[in-house]
Formats: C-alpha cells, sequence, structure tokens
C-alpha cells in the first residue's frame, strides 16, 4: 500500500491560523478520498510558516471496483420510460435482467463502477481542497482566480511506494505539481526533491526547517529556560505566546536581551503586556524579587554575530515601546495622587450601553448596590461603597486605554497610589473575577461585594431592557456574571439572598439554570436541584447548593433511593383520595387509632425523624436532616406490605391517609421529592 506526502508552499502564513489550516487540510483531503472509496490506515497534518504538510499512510493503490443493482420499470412500460431508465444506468437493453416479482415482471440493471487510481482521485480531492480551503482571510494575486492566505508557490504532491516515488500530476491556476520543495528561505535557499516523507523531513531539517511545530515550541521552551537558569533568572510561562511564536519561526533561535534601566520600575504586568503584544518576547523575572528585568525573543536565523545585531533592534524597538508605557504610567500616577476626580468625570461622557446610561451612571448603581450587600458578606458599607466608586476609575487612564487587557489590575496600583486603603484598592483589580471557570474568586469581603454589585447591576440592567442570551449568543456575557455569582456565594459560603438585592423571578430562575449546568459538572443531577430549587430561601445560593449536595449524598445509599419509592407511594395514594373525597387529609394522625403494629412502629419512626429533621433545617444542617428522613425508610416499606389503607372502617382510613399526610409533611420539609426522577 503506497503512502502519501503532500505540500502547500506559500508565503508567510499568520501564526494564529496555522494549525488550523493543517486540520483543515487534513479533513478535506481525508474525507474526500474516503468518499471516493480510497481508504488508509492514517494521516498526520504539519505547518510552519510557509508550509502546510499532510502525510497519509497505508492508502490503497486504488478505489475498489463496485456492482450497483438499480431497480428500473416494468418490463412491459412505454418504450420511453425504459430508455430514460438506460440512460441513467448507461446501459443498453440487453443489459437489463427481467425478473418475475407479484407486481409483473421487472427490469433490473447491474451497475459496474471500476475503482479509479488513488493518484487521480487525490488530484481531484486536492484540487478541490485547495480551491476551497476555509481561510478566514484570504487574497488574489496576479491574474489568477485562485484565493490562498498568501501567495501560493508550489504543491508537492507525491504517492511512495517500494518502488519509489511518483509525483501526482495536477494543475491549479498555473502551478504545477512536482516532488520538489524549499528549505528555509535564508540560510538554506534553493530548492531539492524528496522521494518519502522521512526523507522529506531529514532533508527539511538539514535546510533549517522543523516541520513539527509542537518540537519548535519543545526547542524555544528548552533554550529559554536554560538560558534563563544560567543567569539566576526564570522563563514566565504563556502557553498561548509560545504556541504563536513556533508559528513564526522555522528554524527557532532563541536569544535573550536587556531591558533598560530607566524601565525597570514600571509595574511588571506593565512589562510583560507591552513585550507580549508589541514584540512577541517573553518575560524574565528574577525568581527571589519578582522583577522582570530581561526578554527572551526567538529569531528565525542563525547569524555570524550570534544574534547581536538582531537583538541590538530589538532592544532598540523596545525601548520605544516602554518609553511610551512609561510616560502613560507618570501621567497617569499624577492623576491618581490628585484623587482620580479627573478620570471619573470623564466617565460621565462615556457611554456604559445606550439603553442602561454611561459609565458613571453604572458606578453610581455599583455603589449603591455594594453598601447594601456590605454587611451580608462581612464588609465595612463605606469602604464596599468607596471602592465601588472608585473600580473603573481606570478605564480613563492613558495606559488602560493603550492596554485595555490591563483594566482593574492598573486600578489596583493608581488606587493604591491615591492614598486608599489596601482593601479598596485591591476590589479594583478583583471586582471583575472570575472572568472563567478556572479562575480564583474574590475573597476579601470588600472586593466580594464590589465584585456581586458590579454582576447583579449588569444582570438587573440587561432583564430589565431585555437584553438576555439567546441560544450560543451572549454579547454582554451574562452568563458568565450569574456563573460568577454563583461561585463567589459557593466559595466564601455566602449567606445572600439575591431576590432582597432587586433579583427578579426571571433573573433568578436563569440564575438557577446557569446552576443547574454547574453543579451537573460536579455530578448533581437536575432534578436534585429543581427539587430545592423548589423549597424556600433558593435564592440563597450557597444554602441551595448545601440543600442539594446533602440530598445527592443520600440518595446515594439504598435507604435513600427507596425511600424516594415510598414517599411517591405514599404520595400518590393521598393525592388520589384527597381528590376522589374532596378533602384534604392533613388533620393528624392518632395513634391509637393504629391496628397493626407496623402501623403504630411507623408513628414511632415518623415522631423521631421529626424531633431530629425540624433542629436540623432550622440551623441548615440539611446532612442531618436528610439521614433523619432516611431511617423512614425500613417502616414506611413495612408499613406497605403489611397494611392495607382503604380500610372498611372509615376513621381508620381516615387515620392512615392523615399518617401518609404525616409522611408528605416530614419528606416535604427537606425538600419536594416529587421533583425526583424515577
Amino acid at each position: 500500500m503506497p503512502d502519501l506526502l503532500i505540500e502547500l508552499f506559500s508565503e508567510e502564513i499568520p501564526a494564529r491560523m496555522q494549525t488550523r489550516a493543517a486540520e483543515d487540510l487534513k479533513k478535506l483531503v481525508t474525507n474526500g478520498m474516503v468518499e471516493a472509496g480510497l481508504t488508509y490506515a492514517s494521516a498526520a497534518a504539519f505547518s510552519t510558516p510557509r508550509r502546510l504538510t499532510l502525510t497519509v499512510e497505508g492508502m490503497l493503490d486504488a478505489s475498489p471496483t463496485t456492482m450497483e443493482e438499480r431497480k428500473g420499470p416494468k418490463a412491459d412500460a412505454p418504450a420511453k420510460a425504459i430508455e430514460g431508465f438506460l440512460r441513467g444506468a448507461g446501459l443498453s437493453r440487453d443489459d437489463l435482467e427481467e425478473r418475475e416479482t407479484p407486481k409483473g415482471n421487472i427490469l433490473f440493471a447491474k451497475i459496474t463502477k471500476p475503482g479509479r487510481p488513488a493518484a487521480d482521485i487525490v488530484a481531484e480531492v486536492l484540487e478541490h481542497a485547495i480551491r476551497n480551503f476555509p481561510w478566514p482571510k484570504s487574497m488574489r494575486w496576479g491574474s489568477g482566480s485562485l484565493k490562498w492566505v498568501r501567495p501560493l508557490h508550489s504543491i508537492l504532491a507525491i504517492t511512495v511506494a517500494e518502488d519509489g516515488a511518483e509525483v501526482i500530476p495536477m494543475d491549479v491556476d498555473g502551478i504545477t505539481s512536482s516532488d520538489v520543495t524549499e528549505g528555509h528561505r535564508f540560510m538554506a535557499p534553493g530548492r531539492f526533491s524528496v522521494t518519502s516523507f522521512d526523507d522529506y523531513t531529514t532533508k527539511l531539517k538539514r535546510a533549517f526547517v522543523v516541520l513539527d511545530a509542537s518540537e519548535r515550541a519543545d526547542t524555544i521552551w528548552h533554550d529559554a529556560t536554560n538560558q534563563a537558569f544560567a543567569n539566576g533568572l526564570e522563563v514566565i510561562e504563556d502557553a498561548g505566546l509560545l504556541a504563536e511564536v513556533a508559528g513564526l519561526v522555522e528554524w527557532p533561535v532563541v536569544l535573550m536581551g536587556t531591558i533598560d534601566d530607566d524601565f525597570l520600575g514600571l509595574p511588571p504586568e506593565v512589562l510583560k503586556v507591552s513585550m507580549k503584544e508589541h514584540q512577541k518576547f517573553f518575560s524574565v523575572k528574577n525568581s527571589k524579587t519578582g522583577r522582570i528585568e530581561r526578554f527572551i525573543t526567538v529569531a528565525n536565523r542563525e547569524t555570524a554575530d550570534n544574534g547581536a545585531t538582531i537583538l541590538a533592534g530589538n532592544q532598540k524597538v523596545l525601548s520605544a515601546r516602554l518609553a511610551d508605557a512609561k510616560f502613560f504610567w507618570e501621567n497617569d500616577l499624577r492623576v491618581a495622587k490628585a484623587g482620580m476626580s479627573e478620570w471619573l468625570d470623564a466617565l460621565k461622557n462615556v457611554t456604559f450601553h445606550n439603553k442602561l446610561g454611561t459609565q458613571a451612571e453604572l458606578i453610581e448603581r455599583m455603589a449603591n448596590l455594594a453598601r447594601e450587600i456590605a454587611p451580608h458578606v462581612g464588609a465595612d458599607p463605606d469602604m464596599a461603597e468607596k471602592a465601588a466608586r472608585l473600580a473603573k476609575a481606570d478605564l480613563s487612564s492613558e495606559m488602560v486605554y493603550e492596554f485595555p487587557e490591563l483594566q482593574g489590575l492598573m486600578g489596583r496600583y493608581y488606587v493604591e497610589a491615591s492614598g486608599e486603603d489596601v482593601a479598596i484598592a485591591t476590589a479594583s483589580e478583583e471586582h471583575y473575577a472570575p472572568l472563567g471557570p478556572s479562575d480564583d474568586v474574590p475573597t476579601a469581603p470588600v472586593s466580594v461585594a464590589v465584585s456581586l454589585a458590579e454582576k447583579i447591576d449588569k444582570l438587573v440592567g440587561f432583564w430589565a431592557i431585555d437584553e438576555k442570551p439567546t441560544g450560543s449568543k451572549d454579547p454582554f456575557a451574562l452568563r458568565r456574571a450569574a456563573l460568577g455569582i454563583i461561585r463567589i456565594a459557593l466559595e466564601n459560603e455566602l449567606t445572600a439572598p439575591l431576590m432582597k438585592l432587586g433579583v427578579s423571578d426571571a433573573l433568578l430562575s436563569f440564575i438557577h439554570d446557569r446552576l443547574k449546568t454547574y453543579l451537573r459538572d460536579q455530578g448533581i443531577r437536575h432534578d436534585i436541584i429543581d427539587a430545592c430549587i423548589a423549597m424556600p430561601n433558593n435564592d440563597d445560593i450557597n444554602l441551595l447548593v448545601k440543600r442539594a449536595r446533602a440530598l445527592s449524598e443520600t440518595l446515594k445509599t439504598d435507604d435513600g433511593e427507596n425511600l424516594i419509592q415510598g414517599f411517591k407511594r405514599a404520595n400518590n395514594i393521598l393525592s388520589q383520595a384527597e381528590e376522589a373525597d374532596g378533602v384534604e387529609y392533613s388533620y393528624g394522625a392518632d395513634v391509637k387509632f393504629a391496628e397493626t403494629d407496623e402501623e403504630r412502629t411507623l408513628f414511632a419512626a415518623l415522631d423521631a425523624a421529626e424531633a431530629n429533621i425540624t433542629p436540623a433545617m432550622d440551623s441548615q444542617d440539611f446532612q442531618t436532616a436528610m439521614a433523619a428522613m432516611a431511617t423512614l425508610r425500613q417502616p414506611i416499606d413495612a408499613f406497605f406490605e403489611a397494611v392495607q389503607i382503604n380500610a372498611d372502617n372509615p376513621t381508620v382510613r381516615r387515620n392512615r391517609l392523615n399518617l401518609l399526610s404525616r409522611i408528605r409533611t416530614i419528606c416535604s420539609s427537606v425538600a419536594d421529592l416529587t421533583k425526583i426522577d424515577g
């Protein structure tokens, strides 16, 4: 079985597009092959800045010959009907088979489709892939009609068998396929032919091209960390930047440069983001002080001066960038030390949303809400309000205008510089958190109050103007805000009733939906959550989840699982009797009317369970309450096995129905068990 090697060689492909493009090439070609009947054993795709490569192993020589049987018209059908069937099948009348069926004699055609050579199929599939490639952006060049991300220069397409390699003949807009590629643009100019994938990778490496992006990334990280370690320093990890830089070079050469002393006083986050965004540099810090002192850059070539000229140029450009950052920083500090009123006034002219007012109006709402939330989270109301009023001041700063991703963090620096309490400054940074599912949530009381205020105001506001998430669309990140409220409440074990903080029934239902998703990922079933949502105080997220977790653990036991069946049986019998009799059986059962030991045992068990459940629920000790409820399993089972509810004696029947009502009442005080599946 032959192998296949394809390379599409072009001008530089943007790093952010390379990985996806390699996978798209693999998908388009292999799917097309399979659809044409050409199967294979394995396939792998690779990318560098100048090439997309696909290797396929164990490919068939040709697609198999297939036989299709096609049913036609009746043998005595009109001539035109038979002629049409023959044209469609590509056969003559003599090629048809006539068969006797219950519906008369029917004509059948056996159509043989001969297999096609692998080269023909690949050529057809590859041309279609090239012409219909899903680049996010593409361009035309010259006089051709082909669109590619950057001008496409050559197509390498060969099959590799034991007797050698053969070029798959094809032509796309004047680009003719061959077995030729080229190496590094500067270090190994010129073209060379290849005979297999192993030969291809070997010759590329000899020509200063590392084909595998993961290998390039490993080389970069290995060399960068070694250079830093040799100088007693540490490279700050950044997986996204590493992947991007690996897509910028074919032959990575790691160089470490210095940062001018004039800029070492800048906040490390400013240095890091400036070097990353503008220069694609890694930050190198002093592990003892945390100060960023150097940078790592990755060149695409080796030089005679070991990168000295490259480093000098990079350091010159970096100094210009950092000079701007230093200018922003010093100007911002001046405003911060003056109290930041200049920034806050500017926010009066910045729209938050055209239906929800300006940023200044948002801040006013947040401040009032943070003061209201503060007692629920152990924060000082005055500090919480002050922190909310300053939390977004940095949006007017020059540094945040240049680097929006630093909002909040710069606010912490500026609020500290203004002389405010550290807790107020910290809230400026933390009130946005958590931004992602793995981010830490704020734990300092003032930060918690401001963060909750920001998220609750956002949800309440957008609900009020009917801007709710729909399907996969959530332009204002309202689902993230709801999840943030949930996580803050749970991880800080807060008792904060949301309904008292302006949350409507409809909005609370949305938060409950997000809670179901959050808890489902932790193994708690949706019906268990529904059973707890149906209970009072369901706007207290922490209380609700404690109840749900306790119920979930109880239902994992045999007693808990079987109790549900006993409860549902009691509830169903009782509901049917109440409907038939037109009365509600809740007058209180009396043990003196019990006729069997099982009845008397159940009375005693209910008394004991209620004695434990009532104080446990009052103290929100849900585990104790659930455990007490689970002890009812055996006496309820025994009661149903021994006792006939609909006794002939109406007093006994009524007493037994009232006993069932007591089961329902006691169990329902813990959770709405009617919501439980099964």
